[in-house]
């Protein structure tokens, strides 16, 4: 078993596994240390579980509640490969801590969390603005609703609460180039992670890291356009770690790379009408 830890904060961890065992190795006890959520992206698995047996085949979901025993077998084929969601306790009592739905064992592939697994994935190889932190507690709150069957009332926010994320929003912009995550954001607005996640997105319309990210790629336009600086230096000052995930990110969002976006801006203008022309 391989395994890479992707993000680790007070209320989310998140892992990549790849197992490679197959019908010739011996299965072993395991145990989870917390609760879980392990999306089957490639491959499938047998797993026992608190008295039933499960076959997860892509797109299923290993649910784990600390403490249960496990067994994984490799029957069929040779190898899985998981991107795993750990949750802390505090979280999992606000997202909804009922014991049955944390003690299903598994989900079969279901639609509902097929694609917030797949928007797991398309964070975890960099090519979505959602943070992993926010995709694991949408991904939880989605699974206590599927399982449960119950879906959560939409409840207005107050103009307490609204101005809570304007001003959020307005520091986030500010600090955009500092590392900011979703809890020290929640800590700006005065609330938990879980809470200020709905209340910001309800009100502004994206997550607070999708936010983030595109005041990053708006003050990198602006300066793109206005200054001399070199790309690699935008990248760092804007906020960006490394200078590929800057050039990709801004080519995504705007269709051209950060020096074909510079060269427009100087009046190269048949780049973005090529653009046009294609679309």
């Amino acid at each position: 078993m391989q395994s890479k830890t992707l993000l680790q904060n007070k209320h989310v961890a998140v892992a990549e596994f790849r197992c490679s065992a197959g019908p010739g190795d011996t299965p072993f006890v395991e145990q989870h240390q917390s609760h879980s959520m392990s999306y089957v992206r490639k491959g499938s698995f047998g797993c026992h579980c608190r008295g039933r047996f499960f076959e997860l085949v892509t797109g299923s979901v290993l649910i784990g509640h600390p403490g249960d025993d496990y067994v994984c077998t490799h029957e069929h084929v040779c190898g899985d490969e998981c991107l795993s969601f750990s949750l802390s306790p505090e979280l999992v009592e606000q997202i909804g801590d009922e014991a049955a739905i944390w003690r299903v064992g598994a989900t079969p592939p279901l639609p509902e969390l097929m694609v917030l697994g797949e928007l797991g994935q398309a964070a975890a190889d960099g090519n979505s603005d959602i943070g992993l932190d926010e995709i694991g507690q949408i991904f939880a709150s989605r699974l206590v609703e599927v399982v449960s069957g119950n879906s959560r009332k939409t409840v207005a926010a107050s103009a307490r609460d609204r101005r809570r994320a304007v001003e959020t929003a307005l520091w986030i912009d500010a600090n955009s180039h500092d590392d900011i995550d979703l809890e020290a954001a929640a800590m700006q607005a005065g609330l938990s992670p879980f809470h200020f996640l709905r209340l910001f997105s309800t009100v502004l319309g994206v997550t607070p890291h999708q936010y983030v990210v595109r005041s990053r790629l708006r003050h990198a336009a602006r300066l793109l356009a206005d200054d001399h600086i070199a790309v690699t230096e935008i990248a760092y000052e804007v906020g960006f770690g490394d200078l590929s995930n800057f050039v990709r990110t801004f080519h995504r969002a705007a269709g051209v790379s950060p020096n074909k976006f510079r060269q427009a801006s100087r009046g190269m203008r048949k780049i973005f009408q090529e653009r046009l022309a294609l679309n």
